[in-house]
């Protein structure tokens, strides 16, 4: 029993671990909350740093699928109380046996992420439509989760958390697009509608590719999308939720470069801000109780 609690608590301490190295600007999120919701946060913060990184710390494409595949499998065997020789499994088996998380949910964000792999890089999705389905499965649905383990059962709450996860997703993968672009040279996350409206988009071999030709182009297409994640956050009710608060900051730090995403003052402090501000403000709206 002894061995059974410590190897846990080791488990508990490797997902803390992994958020700080992965996700810095949430792991100061996790801080802020609540003790009762705080262990079961960090447990899912880290099953979505897992899957969302399966891909880049993969040498092979089909390793990190294989992944993505792992981690779909897990799940089952986690809801069959099956034990799982990993860290961030035995930490999420806790959480799920303790506040009952819905096993959909935990599907719906390795599903988009299996769908996200399988995708070619130079297939561009069609419109912002569906990278805010593939937000709202991935961050919407994890907020969905931690709120659901901290025993929070609120339509409104519910609805600000759409509303803060595609604005959240949708800034991630912009602040994501020259990483993207210099593992494989393809702007992979700006959809062909928007693309084609800036000029940047060229058709070569029957398909379609995005070319920087001209960096003005890449601005504006990084604004029309930043405006769409601009009028989630206005449609929430930013004071509801903590991760609301780094959506802002990124969404005032691209405002601040002209949406260059290539400015290297994005790559500064935390998501372009020095950390000392971040975490002030983020204990600014905690001390307000928001979570």
């Amino acid at each position: 029993m002894k061995a059974a609690s410590s190897s846990l608590r080791a488990a508990f301490s490797h997902c803390v671990v992994q958020v700080r190295s992965y996700d810095y600007h949430h792991y100061l999120c996790l801080l802020e909350l609540p003790a009762n919701m705080r262990k079961a946060a960090f447990a899912l913060r880290a099953f979505n740093v897992e899957t969302a990184r399966a891909m880049d710390v993969a040498s092979d494409p089909k390793i990190g699928l294989m992944r993505l595949l792992w981690w779909e499998e897990a799940i089952d065997k986690i809801y069959a109380n099956k034990l799982i020789e990993h860290p961030t499994a035995q930490a999420l088996s806790s959480v799920i046996s303790e506040s009952k998380i819905s096993k959909a949910w935990l599907k719906r964000v390795v599903n988009a992420r299996i769908n996200d792999a399988n995708r070619d890089v130079i297939d561009l999705p069609e419109s912002i439509e569906e990278l805010e389905k593939y937000s709202e499965d991935t961050a919407s649905t994890l907020l969905y989760m931690t709120l659901q383990a901290g025993g929070i059962k609120s339509t409104a709450v519910d609805h600000a958390a759409s509303h803060v996860g595609k604005a959240s997703g949708l800034l991630l993968l912009l602040k994501s697009l020259p990483y993207h672009a210099s593992r494989n040279r393809h702007f992979s996350y700006i959809p062909a509608k928007v693309a084609a409206k800036h000029g940047l988009l060229v058709k070569e071999g029957g398909r379609s590719e995005i070319r920087l030709d001209s960096r003005e182009g890449l601005c504006d297409a990084v604004f029309e999308m930043a405006s769409v994640a601009n009028a989630h956050l206005v449609k929430a009710p930013r004071k509801a939720l903590l991760p609301a608060v780094p959506a802002q900051v990124l969404l005032d730090s691209l405002s601040k470069v002209q949406f260059d995403v290539f400015d290297s003052r994005l790559a500064r402090g935390v998501l372009g801000k020095p950390p000392l501000w971040f975490q002030l403000k983020l204990k600014w709206y905690s001390w307000r109780g928001i979570y």
